[in-house]
């Protein structure tokens, strides 16, 4: 049996994640820097912060996963902040590179999540992986968090996967379970004109993607994490009702309304970019979830 260790196996990603290799035939473990995690999982330390890991396991696993890093919207971005979301992420990878460095028997193969906030907001056009980075926080984070796992696939022979997962849909955590409040007092709500590209994914196949990533030799590189429909936030918004079965108004949560309340945080919603899927179907990759009203029909009816 393959074993799987995942930083960030307590995240939504994660945790969905984790299900679908054990119901894969997958041994699963975390690292984590809570003592305890998820009972499901053997969990073992480490702190990227402070520099910690525990090295055993990392010998012990064919694969390890990373999708550690504190969250974009979990508070404003002060500068203190931004650097945490920065540092939280690089110097996992930085971590993860030092342990692998010291194996005499490496995983198999490391696949990092990474993020289209790579991109930046770029208006009408599709943007593929060989497009380079954006302007803005979102964009200069990003590059710092590639550059640490571009450091593992240079120094170590360890095949490497960068995923950069796009907006994922989930009624468990995220953006949707954000929208889905408003429905309650039959609204609807889009950010700013609501013409910004959202390039989503359905929580599923974006695990489906890192299990691929995993099970797939050839697979080695940056790939795009979203579905291959994006749809403008308006758009969703609209969808939205008719996925849950109500009848909700539309309306818009104004532009200046969200920048006094979340400050340049509110880039993470008024802006958007549409990304393309065509890399990862041509490396063989089938979406289950590419039609976005039928995606959050099953998240909705599913609980996911």
């Amino acid at each position: 049996m393959k074993k799987v260790l995942i930083a960030g196996g307590t995240g939504l990603i994660g945790s969905r994640l984790s299900s679908l290799l054990t119901a894969g035939g997958y041994e699963v473990a975390h690292l984590s820097r809570k003592i305890g995690g998820n009972p499901k999982y053997p969990t073992y330390h480490w702190d990227p912060m402070k520099g910690l890991i525990d090295q055993d396991i990392v010998s012990q696993v064919d694969y390890v996963i990373n999708l550690a890093g504190a969250g974009i919207a979990d508070a404003r971005w002060t500068s203190a902040r931004k650097q945490l979301i920065i540092d939280s992420r690089v110097r996992g990878n930085d971590l993860l590179l030092s342990a692998f460095q010291e194996l005499a028997k490496p995983p198999s193969a490391f696949i990092s999540g990474a993020a289209i906030g790579f991109y930046g907001d770029r208006g009408e056009q599709e943007v593929t992986e060989e497009d380079g980075p954006g302007m803005g926080f979102l964009s200069e984070s990003c590059v710092a968090w590639e550059k640490s796992i571009e450091q593992i696939r240079n120094k170590t022979n360890i095949r490497t996967v960068v995923i950069r997962i796009g907006l994922v849909l989930s009624t468990q955590g995220g953006a949707l379970e954000k929208m889905l409040l408003p429905l309650h007092a039959f609204t609807s709500t889009y950010f700013g004109n609501g013409q910004q590209w959202y390039s989503w994914i359905h929580l599923d196949d974006i695990c489906r993607q890192f299990i691929f990533a995993i099970e797939q030799e050839k697979m080695e590189g940056i790939y795009n994490g979203v579905a291959p429909n994006p749809a403008r936030n308006k758009t969703i918004a609209k969808v939205l009702p008719r996925a849950k079965g109500v009848s909700a108004a539309v309306v818009p949560a104004p532009r200046l309304a969200l920048r006094l309340a979340m400050g340049e945080m509110a880039d993470a919603v008024l802006t958007g970019t549409k990304v393309s899927a065509a890399k990862i179907q041509e490396a063989g990759f089938q979406f289950e979830h590419p039609d976005l009203e039928a995606a959050l029909k099953h998240l909705i009816s599913n609980n996911l």
